[in-house]
């Protein structure tokens, strides 16, 4: 341990976000990896209080295992930087960036990588009507994890009947048939390619239920495109700028070649859980899910 530069880790995860038993569930699990990498490690549930549970525990730096708004979005990243405490993944800027899926977009189209038409819409004309023709997803533009995401079909009866809590605004965007595909990227290298393969849409059970989704790392899929996604997901890593990793999703047409690739969104605090894409492909590139964790707490800094 003497090479390390930090000893006491709180481990930051739950908080109050729609994502918060997803957050829970990787701080769980990043939190016993770094115990067994020898680390002092302290779990800590994000609430009001952060600010003065972190002078109390005094920690060398976060490992920042929450997801979705507060935790992804810049806020978390703002107070860790105002109390000088070093912590790990993206800093204030490109969280924020990369939580708002129509900004995010904008970056996307300013590097030159692929995206899907969209446009932001209130919640009520998204419910009283076809906003765009069918087919095309509603979500949230400022939540992850698949929370709150549907799909219109092709033919639909009506358009989309949104849950109350989806917020007043919302992206709409069209839907890319084909594969689900994703790259994880640690530093400015990518780790692997993942086909993600679902019996239905991959959404939110898809995502976090055991069996609900089956993963193919590395994807199958022709050179060229293994590669395009590689590049696509370092050039939106660095473009957003993106610390520590990261992980890009794409929408693969496979009828349409090179040109049926689109990027949907970059995560800046990538899942870590049993079932997570993230670790899995760590565990290909020849990186245990320890070895990962530790490589990330390592990397953490103020000023990111």
């Amino acid at each position: 341990m003497s090479s390390r530069a930090f000893r006491k880790v709180a481990v930051l995860m739950g908080g109050p976000s729609a994502e918060r038993e997803v957050s829970l569930s990787t701080g769980r699990a990043c939190a016993a990896a770094l115990r067994n990498e020898g680390y002092e490690v302290v779990e800590l549930d994000a609430g009001p209080d952060l600010a003065a549970r972190l002078t109390e525990i005094s920690p060398d730096c976060c490992f920042n295992a929450l997801h979705g708004r507060w935790g992804e979005d810049g806020c978390v990243q703002g107070l860790l930087e105002w109390m000088e405490i070093p912590y790990t993944h993206s800093g204030v800027l490109a969280s924020a960036l990369a939580m708002d899926k129509e900004r995010t977009k904008e970056v996307y189209r300013l590097h030159n990588l692929p995206v899907a038409d969209s446009v932001l819409a209130d919640k009520g004309d998204v419910m009283a009507g076809h906003v765009m023709a069918a087919p095309y997803v509603v979500k949230p533009y400022n939540e992850g994890s698949s929370v709150g995401v549907y799909l219109v079909s092709d033919g639909a009866n009506g358009p989309a009947q949104l849950a109350d809590d989806m917020p007043q605004t919302v992206m709409v965007e069209a839907f890319v048939p084909g594969r689900e595909l994703t790259v994880s990227v640690l530093g400015d290298r990518p780790l692997e390619l993942t086909d993600i393969l679902t019996d239905g849409w991959y959404d939110y059970e898809a995502k976090y239920a055991e069996g609900g989704s089956r993963h193919v790392v590395p994807a199958d899929v022709p050179a060229d495109i293994r590669q395009l996604c590689f590049d696509h997901a370092v050039t939106a890593h660095q473009a957003l700028g993106c610390k520590g990793v990261s992980r890009t999703d794409f929408r693969w047409d496979d009828s349409k070649g090179a040109a049926g690739l689109v990027l949907l969104e970059t995560n800046t605090q990538p899942g870590m859980t049993g079932t997570s894409l993230t670790p899995e492909q760590a565990q290909v590139a020849g990186m245990s899910m320890g070895a990962l964790c530790a490589w990330l707490v390592e990397d953490a800094s103020c000023g990111r």
